[in-house]
C-alpha cells in the first residue's frame, strides 16, 4: 500500500496505551494487558493507572500525558464517568484513536447519553477517533494486537469480522481457534457513537490482508454510508451478514442493546440483496461460513451434484436443495455413460449419485472425479455414511487429492461421530468445508453460491431518463406544490392520477364532476358503464366508509349513485364535500390479473417499493416482494419474480400470459417518481390491472410532505440513482457534437474498446504500464461505480449509428471523505480538441457538489503535457519524495474556479 489509511492509528498502531491497566485478578485492565502480551504485540505497549508502578512487568504511568513518545491508540477500561475527561487528556497528548470498552453510556438512559455526548464532543475537539463505547475491543492477529477482553488468542487469517455485539464476537473467537479459522481484523463496534460500519468496511476493502468479510448487525444508523460501503466491499470481496431482529421481539431487544432505529426486516433483506452480499440466518450458518471463507471456498454457480454411499442422506440433501431453490445439476450423457462403467448396476443413474452401501474408496474417488469434469456441475457435495466397506479416512484422503486438481468447490459431510472424527480433521486441515449434516452442507453451498447471483443485483444501475420521452417534472412538482400550499398531505384522486401520467404511467381516463347534471354529461362522454369514486382520497383507516359505485349503465343510475355517494361523503368525510366525484369508465378486461403496488418510507433505508398480488385488506398483504429504488429493467424483473403474482401472470387455464414487460416498465416509472420527487411519502396503486395487452392503474393514493433542505439531489435515497441530470450535450473546438454523460455498468464494452484503441504511449501514461487491454477485474472496478463515492464521465460520439467512447474522466473519494483521486484520458485523435477541459470541468463540478475539499492526481514525470495541463487548471504539482519519476498534483476545490471552456 502506497499511503497510510486515515484509520491506521486504530488498525495499525505503532504504540498502544491501556488506560485502567491493573494486576487485580479478573479485572478488565488485567485481561487486556495479558491478551496484548500473549498475542506478542511488537509495538510500544504502555500501562496507565495512578495506582500502580508496574502491571505484569510493564512500567505503569500515572496519566496518558506521562507516557514517553507518541501513542497511536489508547484502550480505555475505566468507569464511564471518567471517560470524557480521559478522552480529553488523550487528545491533548496527541493520541489519534481510542477504543472505549467501558459500559454505562447511552444504552443506560439519559445520564449515560450525556456522558456519551461529552465523550464524542471531546474526541472531535482534538481530532481523535473513537471505537465504542461498550465495545469488546479490536484485534489484528497478524500484528500481535489483541486489544479485546475475549479469552484466547485469535489466529491470523484473511477474514475481516465486524460485530455490533461483543458477546457474539467473543463466541466467534472461541469457536474459531479450535476450528483453525483466522482473521485479518476483528472489530466489536459497541454503541458506535463515532466509528460505525461504513468506515470499518472501507478499511477492510483497503486492507490487502482481508480477503472476505463477515458482519453481525443489529441495526444501522446511516443507511447511505452503510450501503455505499457495503456495496464497495462486495465488489471487491465476498461479504456475508448475520442480521438479528428479524421479528418484532428480536427487534425490540436489538434496539435496547444498540439504540438503533429498527425497520422492516424484509426491507433490510432487500437492501442486502441489492448490495450483492449474502444474508445468513443463524449462528450455525455464521460458523460454517467462517470456515468456508477461510478455506477460500468460492462457488461459481449454484448447480449442485451430490455423491453419496447411501440413499437416505442423498435424499435429505436433495430435499434441502429443493427447499432453498438450489438446482441439482443435470448430469451430461457422457458423464452418465462413464459412471455406468465404474458403478454397480443398481446405482441411482441420477443426481444424487448413490454409489450403493458397499462402495469402497476407489469407487468413491472415481465417481467424484467424473462429476468434477462435468461442465454442468458447479460444485459437489460428498456424503459418507460409516458402513462396513467405507473406510472414511481413506475416502477423505482421496477427496483431498482430487480437490487439489480442480477449481470447483467440494463440500463434505461425514455422518456419525466416532468413525468420522479423524476424516473430518483431515478435510478441515486441507481447507475443505466439513459439515455434520446434509442440510447444513447444502445451506452453506446455497449461501456462498448466492454471493455470485447477488453480484448481478449489485451491478445494476437505473437507466437515465429517456430523452425522447422525459417525465413532466415541472407539472408533477406543480401538483405537489399546490397541495402543500393548501396544507394537504394527501393528493386527490385526480391529482394522483395526473402525477402518475406525468411519469407516463397508464391510468384509467377520468374526470371530476361537482353536481349530478355534470356527472351525467361526463358519464355519457366517457361511455357507459362507468364507476364513481370520491375525488378526495379515502382515509387509510376505515377505507370502506365511502365505497365506489361500479357498473353504472345509464344516466339514471349515475344520478342515483351520485346522490348516495354525496350523502356518504357528507357523513364520513365532510371536509371533502367540495372536492367533487370522479367518473371513470368501468374496466372489464377478460384476461386481467389484479396487482397492488406500494411505496413507503422505511425508517432506516428510506423509500421502498413493494409489489404483489392485490389484497383487499390494507393491513394484510401476504404476497409482497420488496425492493429499494432506483430500479431498472433487470431489478424490476427480479422484484416481480419473487411474487406469487409472477407465476399467475404466466399462461394458464386458457388465459394468455399477462404483459409482464408492462408491469416492469411501470415499476421503473414509479421508481423514477421516488427518485425525482422527495416530497412523496407514500404511494398506493390499488388495483393495478394487467392483461395480455397492457397494465393500467385504476385507483391511486399518494401522500406527500415538506422536505428539509437536501445537500444533494438524491440525499433522500439509500442508493444513489444514475445522475441523469449531469448528461451534457457539448461541442469540440471544430464544432463537432459530443455527448458527455456519467458512466454506467453497461458501458463495459465501450470502455474496453476505448482502451484497446489508445496508443501504447497514452496507455502507459494513464495506467503506468503497457497493458494491451483492461483485465476483467479492473474493467469491473472502473465501470461498476457507486455514484455516492465516485464519479466517472465518458465522452462519446456517434459513428454509423453506433456510440464510440473518445474520453473518460473520473474521481474516487478517499477514505478520509474530504479528498478524492482523479484520472483522465482522451483518445489520441481527440487530444488538443478541448475535450480534456470539458471532462475535467465535469468532475471538478461533481466533486465540489459532493462537498470534497481537495482533488489529487499522480503522473509520470515524463508526461509533461499532462503536468502542464493540470497546472493550468490550478493544480499545485510537486515531486514524489521517494520516486523521482512521479509527480503529484493537488487542487483546492474550495477555491478552484471552473476550468474555462475551449
Amino acid at each position: 500500500m502506497d499511503e497510510k489509511h486515515y484509520l491506521s492509528s486504530l488498525f495499525d498502531p505503532r504504540s498502544v496505551a491501556i488506560i485502567g491497566a491493573t494486576e487485580r485478578e479478573g479485572a478488565l485492565g488485567r485481561v487486556l494487558v495479558q491478551n496484548m502480551l500473549d498475542a506478542g504485540y511488537q509495538g510500544g505497549l504502555h500501562a496507565v493507572n495512578p495506582k500502580h508502578r508496574t502491571v505484569l512487568g510493564i512500567t505503569c504511568r500515572r496519566r496518558i500525558g506521562d507516557v514517553p513518545g507518541p501513542v497511536d491508540l489508547a484502550i480505555i477500561a475505566t468507569p464511564a464517568r471518567t471517560v470524557p475527561d480521559i478522552v480529553s487528556e488523550c487528545g491533548k497528548a496527541g493520541v489519534k484513536a481510542a477504543v472505549v470498552l467501558s459500559a454505562g453510556f447511552g444504552e443506560t438512559g439519559a445520564a449515560g447519553a450525556q456522558l456519551e455526548m461529552e465523550t464524542v464532543r471531546n474526541a472531535k475537539r482534538h481530532g481523535l477517533r473513537l471505537l465504542g463505547p461498550n465495545s469488546l475491543g479490536l484485534a489484528r492477529p497478524s500484528l500481535g494486537l489483541n486489544a479485546t477482553f475475549a479469552l484466547g488468542k485469535p489466529l491470523p487469517g484473511s477474514i475481516g469480522f465486524i460485530s455490533q455485539s461483543g458477546a457474539l464476537c467473543a463466541a466467534i473467537l472461541d469457536y474459531a481457534r479450535p476450528n483453525q479459522v483466522g482473521f485479518s481484523s476483528i472489530v466489536a463496534l459497541g454503541v458506535a457513537s463515532d466509528i460505525d460500519f461504513g468506515e470499518v468496511l472501507d478499511y477492510m476493502v483497503w486492507d490487502n490482508r482481508c480477503e472476505s468479510i463477515l458482519l453481525y448487525i443489529e441495526g444501522v444508523r446511516d443507511a447511505r454510508r452503510f450501503l455505499s460501503a457495503l456495496r464497495a466491499a462486495a465488489r471487491a470481496k465476498p461479504v456475508m451478514v448475520l442480521k438479528s431482529g428479524r421479528h418484532p421481539v428480536g427487534l425490540r431487544a436489538a434496539q435496547s442493546h444498540t439504540r438503533v432505529t429498527g425497520g422492516d426486516d424484509a426491507v433490510f433483506d432487500a437492501a442486502l440483496r441489492r448490495a450483492g452480499v449474502i444474508r445468513l440466518q443463524n449462528l450455525s450458518q455464521l460458523y460454517a461460513a467462517s470456515k468456508a471463507l477461510f478455506a477460500h471456498f468460492r462457488p461459481r454457480g449454484n448447480r449442485l451434484a451430490i455423491v453419496t454411499n447411501g440413499g437416505g442422506p442423498g435424499v435429505l440433501a436433495a430435499d434441502c436443495a429443493g427447499d432453498l431453490g438450489i438446482p441439482l445439476a443435470d448430469l451430461s450423457t457422457d458423464t452418465l455413460v462413464r459412471l455406468d462403467r465404474i458403478l454397480p448396476p443398481e446405482w441411482s443413474r441420477d443426481n444424487p449419485v448413490d454409489l450403493v452401501g458397499d462402495s469402497d474408496p476407489q469407487r468413491y474417488a472415481q465417481a467424484l472425479a467424473e462429476l468434477l469434469t462435468d461442465s454442468g456441475v458447479d460444485g459437489v457435495l460428498c456424503l459418507l455414511s460409516p458402513q462396513a466397506m467405507t473406510r472414511p479416512v481413506e475416502v477423505a484422503q482421496r477427496v483431498i487429492a482430487l480437490a487439489k486438481k480442480t477449481d470447483k468447490p467440494i463440500l463434505t459431510c461425514w455422518l456419525g461421530d466416532e468413525q468420522a472424527r479423524t476424516a473430518r480433521d483431515l478435510l478441515q486441515a486441507a481447507g475443505i468445508p466439513s459439515l455434520r449434516t446434509p442440510e447444513n452442507a447444502v445451506e452453506l453451498f446455497s449461501n456462498l453460491s448466492a454471493y455470485y447471483r447477488n453480484q448481478q443485483l449489485l451491478t445494476q444501475v437505473a437507466a437515465p431518463i429517456v430523452e425522447d420521452r422525459p417525465p413532466l417534472l415541472e407539472a408533477a412538482r406543480l401538483i405537489i406544490d399546490t397541495a402543500l400550499l393548501a396544507r394537504r398531505t394527501t393528493l386527490t384522486r385526480l391529482e394522483s392520477m395526473a402525477l402518475l401520467t406525468a411519469f407516463h404511467i397508464p391510468t384509467v381516463p377520468m374526470q371530476v364532476a361537482y353536481h349530478a347534471d355534470e356527472a351525467e354529461t361526463v358519464a355519457a362522454a366517457l361511455g357507459f358503464p362507468v364507476t364513481l369514486r370520491p375525488n378526495a382520497p379515502l382515509p387509510v383507516q376505515g377505507a370502506g366508509a365511502v365505497r365506489p359505485r361500479h357498473d353504472l349503465h345509464s344516466a339514471v343510475a349515475v344520478n342515483l349513485a351520485w346522490a348516495e355517494m354525496s350523502a356518504d361523503i357528507a357523513r364520513s368525510m365532510p371536509a371533502a364535500v367540495h372536492d367533487g366525484i370522479v367518473i371513470e369508465p368501468t374496466e372489464h378486461a377478460l384476461n386481467v390479473r389484479q396487482l397492488m403496488l406500494r411505496v413507503w418510507r422505511d425508517p432506516v433505508f428510506g423509500p421502498v417499493i413493494g409489489v404483489g398480488e392485490r389484497s383487499l385488506d390494507p393491513q394484510y398483504w401476504p404476497d409482497r416482494a420488496v425492493g429499494l429504488p432506483p430500479l431498472n429493467a433487470f431489478l424490476a424483473n427480479d422484484l416481480l419474480s419473487q411474487t406469487r403474482a409472477a407465476r399467475r401472470m404466466q399462461a394458464l387455464d386458457g388465459l394468455p400470459a399477462a404483459n409482464v414487460k408492462a408491469v416492469e416498465d411501470l415499476l421503473e416509472n414509479v421508481s423514477e417518481i421516488v427518485c425525482e420527487l422527495p416530497w412523496v411519502r407514500a404511494v398506493e396503486l390499488n388495483p393495478l390491472l394487467v392483461d395480455d395487452i397492457a397494465a393500467m392503474v385504476i385507483d391511486a393514493r399518494i401522500e406527500i410532505g415538506s422536505v428539509a433542505h437536501l445537500a444533494g439531489r438524491y440525499d433522500h435515497m439509500a442508493i444513489h440513482p444514475y445522475p441523469a441530470n449531469m448528461v451534457r450535450h457539448a461541442s469540440l473546438r471544430d464544432g463537432s457534437p459530443v455527448l458527455l454523460r456519467p458512466l454506467k455498468p453497461e458501458d463495459a464494452e465501450l470502455e474496453q474498446a476505448f482502451v484497446r484503441r489508445l496508443s501504447p504511449e497514452t496507455k502507459y501514461f494513464r495506467f503506468m504500464n503497457a497493458l494491451r487491454e483492461l483485465p476483467q477485474s479492473l474493467l469491473a472496478k472502473l465501470t461498476q461505480i457507486d455514484y455516492d463515492r465516485e464519479m466517472a464521465f465518458i465522452a462519446t460520439v456517434e459513428r454509423d449509428g453506433q456510440e464510440f467512447q473518445i474520453g473518460v474522466s473520473r474521481y474516487a473519494t478517499n477514505p478520509d471523505a474530504d479528498s478524492c483521486e482523479f484520472a483522465i484520458v482522451v483518445a489520441d485523435e481527440y487530444q488538443h480538441s478541448g475535450l480534456g477541459r470539458q471532462l475535467m470541468a465535469l468532475i471538478i463540478e461533481s466533486a465540489k457538489e459532493r462537498g470534497l475539499k481537495t482533488m489529487k492526481g499522480s503522473f509520470l514525470a515524463s508526461n509533461e503535457r499532462m503536468i502542464r495541463f493540470v497546472e493550468r487548471l490550478g493544480f499545485v504539482v510537486t515531486r514524489d519524495a521517494e520516486d523521482q519519476g512521479l509527480r503529484h498534483g493537488v487542487l483546492d476545490l474550495e477555491t478552484a474556479a471552473p476550468p474555462p471552456m475551449p
